[in-house]
């Protein structure tokens, strides 16, 4: 073949169409005369370009158009039209791939998980979606959507013949009931059973009924026992306004923190206000604030209910009434021990079931309790014979039992024991007084016969030297046993006489008889 035949092909006559459109051909140098005006023309420069795209690609795939896809009326000079393109063509590829991984993790499954809340684009706005994928968006073919139970007819029935369908059919009465879950309350889960075609039964939909509004009532109770109730390490705003009132009437100057906690109270520390000539108010004090629940203490009603001095105004069903009245008594007792000069706080007012007392400690400090303080011999012997005797003015003095004496409930303050935590003491002659000085007995004599007191007695001999009743047994059985033939001869003659005895006697004298 001759090279210069084949360098001159181009120049002759018109040749076939895939040689004018080579790209290593010589291009041909049209020259186009036009004005400055057509240089400058937006119209004319997308004319240009729509012939070069019909003349370069012919045949071209059309694409459903989008709300961002170039159009009659779509600018494409704005930069945020650019944007928003590019930005809908990533997202489109992104959902695109987040289709492939979800029907590669869901498999053959019949329980599938769906994508759908990480997706970018819109169902309907998603062109490029296959159509054997379902669209959880699009309500109208959910196959989880549920379906709207079939209304009955005033007749009661719908169908004829054989295919009648009352209104107590099985179906239909299974999906109304499915149905009305929904007005259950918000706090009831009532899972995905709305979702799907469950037929629940009458038996169970009224059980799950019941449950639903016992819980609301249960929840509401709750709700209303917190608002009105002191808990741990807190008040109600109740308790919060009278603690207000105290210290805007200059009792106190200011409440400081909690210092202890307790099953039936909570106590804070306060510094004392103006001081008068009534009565003077410490510069430290101590709030005992009672807990108005009875959660933790359910048992306080037996320290007072049988207590002489408070039988007639006891009151079960009103707590408010029964903490009121545990205030009041614990404030009578310390009074009792204060004449008696038994070590003890002293009382500076009571504001329903708020006790104000005189702090036991220094700088905030409160007094360490004997549990905890580390005492040499000397101090635990002294600290012994201190409350053998404070047991003994209790008793015989103030006619009173402790009924909770322990470790814990007496402080070692300025080298003396301190009582503290008399609201459940009683009198000898409550129908259980002497079981519980028994029992203060046995908490005594077994903390210092572990602390090393050689001197301490055993709670039998402890008792009779409280009591001065000289009960005489060989085992333990045998002197509780006489203890509670003791207990019952009182109450025989309380409830004939109506008065009070008490069960000790000085120097074979009879039976002191007296009424308050």
């Amino acid at each position: 073949m001759d090279p210069v035949g084949v360098a001159a092909a181009p120049e002759t006559g018109p040749g076939p169409a895939w040689q004018s459109k080579c790209p290593w051909g010589t291009p041909k140098n049209a020259a186009i005369s036009c004005s400055l005006a057509d240089v400058m023309s937006e119209q004319l420069a997308k004319e240009l370009q729509l012939e070069e795209e019909k003349v370069a690609f012919p045949e071209v795939v059309t694409v459903a158009e989008g709300p961002f896809i170039t159009g009659e009326n779509t600018d494409t000079a704005s930069d945020l039209m650019l944007a928003q393109m590019l930005q809908m063509e990533f997202d489109r590829e992104y959902d695109a791939q987040l289709r492939r991984e979800e029907k590669k993790f869901n498999g053959d499954s019949k329980v599938s998980i769906s994508f759908e809340n990480y997706r970018k684009v819109h169902p309907y706005e998603d062109s490029d979606s296959s159509e054997d994928e379902v669209d959880w968006q699009d309500t109208r073919h959910d196959p989880y959507r549920a379906d709207k139970p079939t209304t009955t007819p005033k007749k009661g029935f719908i169908g004829k013949g054989k295919e009648i369908t009352t209104k107590h059919d099985e179906v239909v009465c299974g999906r109304k009931n499915t149905a009305r879950m929904e007005n259950f309350g918000p706090d009831f889960q009532v899972g995905d059973g709305i979702g799907m075609d469950l037929k629940l039964s009458n038996q169970v939909f009224n059980a799950l009924k019941q449950h639903a509004y016992s819980e609301e009532r249960r929840s509401a109770r709750l709700h209303e026992k917190k608002e009105h109730s002191t808990a741990e390490k807190a008040v109600d705003p109740k308790t919060r306004l009278l603690l207000y009132k105290m210290v805007n009437a200059g009792i106190l100057e200011t409440i400081t923190g909690c210092i202890s906690t307790g099953k039936e109270s909570v106590v804070f520390h306060a510094f004392g206000g103006k001081t008068g000539e009534d009565n003077a108010v410490p510069p430290e004090c101590a709030l005992k604030v009672f807990k108005t629940t009875l959660n933790e203490f359910k048992n306080r009603d037996k320290y007072i209910k049988d207590d002489y001095r408070f039988k007639d105004r006891f009151s079960k069903l009103n707590p408010r009434k029964v903490i009121r009245m545990w205030a009041e008594k614990e404030m009578h007792n310390l009074t009792r021990m204060q004449k008696a000069e038994i070590p003890c706080p002293q009382v500076v007012m009571l504001k329903k079931h708020i006790l104000v007392m005189s702090f036991i400690g220094h700088d905030q400090v409160p007094a360490p309790k004997l549990k905890e303080v580390k005492l040499n011999s000397e101090d635990m012997k002294k600290a012994y014979y201190q409350i053998l005797h404070m047991m003994q003015q209790l008793y015989k003095e103030c006619s009173l039992v402790h009924a909770d004496l322990s470790e814990y409930n007496m402080l070692w303050h300025d080298g003396k024991v301190w009582l503290i935590d008399v609201s459940q003491s009683v009198e000898p002659t409550h129908p259980h007084g002497l079981e519980f000085l028994f029992r203060d007995c046995r908490n005594v004599s077994q903390f210092f016969q572990k602390g090393g007191v050689s001197e301490a007695l055993n709670e039998r001999e402890l008792f009779n030297a409280v009591s001065g009743l000289n009960i005489a047994a060989d085992n333990e059985a045998d002197f509780l046993a006489e203890i509670e033939a003791l207990e019952k001869m009182n109450e025989d003659h309380v409830q004939k006489h109506g008065k009070k005895t008490s069960p000790f006697s000085s120097d074979g004298d009879p039976p002191i008889i007296y009424n308050e």
